[in-house]
């Protein structure tokens, strides 16, 4: 196996582009978190390694899943890891912007986990800086673009570090989606909050999030909590 290759439980996650990021703790979390029940069709922006629409599809077994990316070295790079997985026939890797992209259909679900930094010294790889960057995707844009995208009571599944995670559901609560779940993360019991995870809907009432919390350490390994969520997905949970 090549050295980048990340193998989990039931389908391998490969850099075949050196996009840079292709496995990271966000997405295990977000791709094991989101949705408690499966959606019909979902749609992953942002897909880079594809890692968040494999997950999704080990974890439904009949969603049909779009994922994409604007740069094409990722485009590349989640169609081949799609094709080595279980799952190839209910997974579609496209390329294009999110924001100008007509997919003649509207999606159950989104999820996404965004570029965020807004400021700061980028990474020299392009691929690695349009990842973590908002300068490919702004966040009032990218929600602006969720009406287009999404069929009605559709949900969005998203993490963000907590304060740019803050902005954000404020922002898409100007765009009339309010948040049904919320799961504050905190590295481990003695550090603060440091990420949120949460799903929005679709909806001008004002609704009762479902509120969660999740510590990933407690002395010298993962927290139960963490294990129970990542066990099917982790080769040694």
């Amino acid at each position: 196996m090549n050295k980048k290759d990340f193998r989990f439980k039931q389908f391998t996650v490969s850099d075949f582009e050196q996009i840079g990021m292709p496995v990271s703790t966000d997405g295990v979390l977000i791709g094991s978190w989101a949705f408690q029940s499966a959606p019909d069709s979902l749609l992953d922006i942002g897909t880079g390694s594809g890692l968040l629409a494999l997950m999704c599809a080990q974890r439904f077994n009949l969603t049909e899943i779009t994922a994409i990316d604007i740069e094409p070295a990722a485009n590349h790079t989640a169609q081949k890891n799609f094709i080595a997985s279980p799952w190839n026939k209910r997974l579609k890797a496209v390329l294009g912007n999110i924001l100008d992209m007509d997919f003649q259909i509207q999606f159950d679900a989104i999820i996404c986990n965004p570029p965020y930094f807004t400021s700061g010294e980028q990474a020299h790889n392009k691929q690695r800086a349009t990842a973590r960057h908002t300068n490919t995707l702004d966040h009032n844009e990218l929600i602006a673009t969720l009406d287009r995208l999404t069929a009605p009571n559709a949900k969005a599944a998203f993490i963000l570090p907590k304060v740019e995670g803050e902005v954000f559901i404020n922002l898409a609560k100007h765009h009339g989606w309010q948040v049904s779940r919320l799961c504050s993360v905190k590295p481990s019991q003695k550090k603060t909050v440091h990420r949120l995870m949460f799903e929005l809907i679709q909806t001008k009432n004002e609704i009762i999030p479902q509120l969660e919390s999740l510590i990933i350490h407690e002395q010298q390994g993962y927290s139960a909590e963490f294990i129970a969520l990542t066990h099917e997905f982790y080769l040694k949970m």
